[in-house]
């Protein structure tokens, strides 16, 4: 069976090659065991910490296939970004030149550092191994932390984001990134994605243009690329909008790759989650359901089919199911069709 848990520090050597199979750009899971080890104990602290406004938890969760005790993907949530290091993004604008006596107009696009999303809840850190990507686990991966903000809505923002990958090349070199370095930072793609990656911040307030940069200066390729996401982050994000999430102006400032933000309490998981009370027993339909238990350092969720009584609240799943997700007969669940 495939279930999803809290991580734990046993899980470091899974982490670690979760981070090298990921690659380039992905900026929250740097190949560095300090950080790594350090991000695996600051999650184990905030799902074991108690909660009455989201604050700088991070919730770290790992994708764990049950018959081979193989760690296969993980996924997170910030619980509000920027509220210790700046959360630096560019806003995209508009710069109108005009002049009547002329009779000329002239519409110019800007890129502006700015810091809009301090305190937002985040979505991040999704990555699932090519032997599991398969049976609808990316979406289980991907959809079964709206349910856990939904059954604890105080530890997370009114507002979340996430941040799509950006177009980069195999050897991880970004368009956009290359005209920022040739003419403010004279630090290579990969370099600066890691600095960031492990809270090296600095550079980015000490060497960013300070004044809004005019979009029809970058280069050809630079332009291209603006607002444009990895080939291989086009199911996420096409996931993402199908929960409702959407493009505001906003794009990461080493890339150029889109952020799309929604209010929480709109996701379409969220809304269309509901809680249902144990009884346990034979189910023999297909209907697959994403399914967790309320709890937190003890969350557990996985994908199953179940006999959903709707009217009494109530839903039937098998023995194996609810010993995967910790629970017993007369327990709650949240779930929600998959």
């Amino acid at each position: 069976m495939i279930i999803i848990r809290p991580i734990q520090s046993s899980d470091y050597d899974a982490l670690h090659r979760i981070a090298v199979e990921s690659g380039h750009g992905f900026t929250s899971l740097p190949v560095n065991e300090k950080l790594l080890k350090n991000r695996i104990s600051h999650a184990e602290a905030s799902f074991n910490s108690s909660v009455t406004e989201p604050g700088n938890e991070g919730y770290l969760f790992v994708m764990e296939d049950t018959k081979t005790g193989a760690v296969v993907g993980t996924s997170g949530i910030e619980a509000a970004v920027g509220l210790d290091d700046a959360f630096y993004h560019y806003h995209l604008g508009k710069v109108v030149h005009s002049s009547r006596e002329l009779n000329i107009y002239n519409t110019v696009e800007t890129l502006s550092l700015c810091n809009d999303y301090t305190g937002a809840s985040e979505i991040c850190t999704l990555f699932l191994s090519e032997s599991h990507r398969k049976n609808r686990n990316g979406r289980l991966l991907s959809r079964f932390r709206f349910l856990f903000m939904a059954e604890h809505t105080e530890r997370f923002a009114d507002t979340v984001i996430a941040e799509m990958r950006g177009v980069s090349d195999e050897s991880g070199a970004s368009p956009f990134w290359k005209w920022l370095e040739e003419h403010f930072f004279s630090l290579d793609f990969p370099t600066a994605d890691y600095l960031t990656g492990i809270g090296k911040k600095v550079f980015i307030a000490e060497l960013m243009p300070k004044y809004p940069i005019y979009v029809n200066l970058l280069s050809p390729e630079a332009q291209k690329v603006i607002n444009k996401v990895h080939p291989k982050t086009v199911p996420a994000l096409r996931l993402l909008e199908a929960e409702g999430f959407s493009r505001r102006g906003y794009v990461d400032i080493f890339d150029a790759g889109p952020t799309v933000e929604t209010q929480t309490a709109l996701v379409k998981t969220v809304r269309q989650s509901q809680k249902c009370q144990v009884i346990i027993g034979d189910v023999v339909n297909d209907n697959k359901y994403i399914i967790c238990n309320d709890k937190i350092a003890d969350f557990r969720a996985t994908q199953a089919p179940v006999l959903l009584r709707e009217t009494a609240k109530q839903v039937v799943i098998s023995q194996a199911v609810a010993d995967a997700l910790m629970v017993n007969e007369g327990d709650w669940v949240r779930l929600v069709s998959n």
